[in-house]
């Protein structure tokens, strides 16, 4: 499941960062390289764990042999 998750951690964290550094960029007290650079980082790490959750949606519940 790592290979599926690592292959859409590459799709979902640009579309999460590149949100969250839309909001940043229309907000105009974040308007600055801190607040850019705090966004795309969030989004780095907020596009982990939803990554992983939608390969495990994808895969499905996994069968036991007991």
């Amino acid at each position: 499941m790592f290979k599926l998750a690592a292959l859409l951690y590459v799709i979902i964290a640009p579309t999460v960062m590149g949100t969250l550094i839309t909001v940043t960029l229309v907000v105009e007290s974040l308007y600055n390289g801190v607040g850019i650079s705090a966004a795309a980082a969030l989004g780095a790490a907020i596009a982990l764990p939803v990554s992983w959750y939608v390969a495990a949606a994808i895969r499905g519940p996994v069968k036991t042999l007991a």
